[in-house]
């Protein structure tokens, strides 16, 4: 790997590390410059941006989310609605394990960032994915396997978000988010 390209990444893995304690906000180009270990003028010539650097550290919480997907979906059963279930229930986990990384995820400003900054095609692959499991596991559903797919997601981002405020908990004393999770995917695709 060229000398360039390791300081870029090491500055992204900085950043992501970052967010393990802090919140997005503290993310700033100086900041990750000075625990990376160089000028606070560093990451400008890889991130013109500051948007870009927080673009990219963004992108490697989707790398991160989809090799954790991958390996489970490895070890679960070919059964369609079994990887979807996997699917979610890692989902909402990872909101909940990675709270600051699933925010800056899901920025708005980033996701509809057009060009490099974008996010928007890193969470694609995952969502077609999922798409393609809901057309094998309801076939003649009637409903387009793309509109349920999107349900689901906005269902389990919900529940993810909800949770991790407290929100949940608060109302039904809910320890543990799993079940609506499943009562989700039994609402959008019918029992198991």
């Amino acid at each position: 790997m060229p000398p360039d390209d390791a300081l870029r990444d090491r500055l992204v893995r900085v950043g992501a590390e970052l967010l393990r304690t802090e919140s997005p906000g503290a993310l700033s180009l100086r900041e990750i410059a000075r625990r990376a270990g160089v000028s606070h003028g560093a990451p400008r010539r890889y991130f013109p941006t500051h948007l870009t650097l927080l673009s990219a550290i963004a992108r490697s919480g989707f790398a991160d989310f989809s090799e954790q997907v991958t390996a489970a979906l490895r070890t679960t059963p070919e059964d369609p609605r079994i990887k979807i279930t996997t699917i979610a229930y890692l989902y909402v986990r990872f909101a909940a394990t990675n709270r600051s990384m699933f925010e800056l995820m899901f920025r708005h400003d980033l996701l509809t960032s057009g060009g490099e900054l974008g996010l928007r095609d890193a969470s694609l692959p995952l969502f077609r994915q999922l798409t393609g499991l809901v057309a094998a596991a309801r076939p003649d559903s009637g409903v387009p396997p793309r509109v349920t797919a999107a349900a689901i997601w906005a269902a389990l981002h919900g529940t993810a978000q909800l949770w991790n405020w407290g929100s949940l908990t608060l109302a039904t004393d809910a320890t543990d988010p799993l079940p609506f999770v499943d009562a989700t995917l039994t609402a959008h695709l019918g029992p198991p």
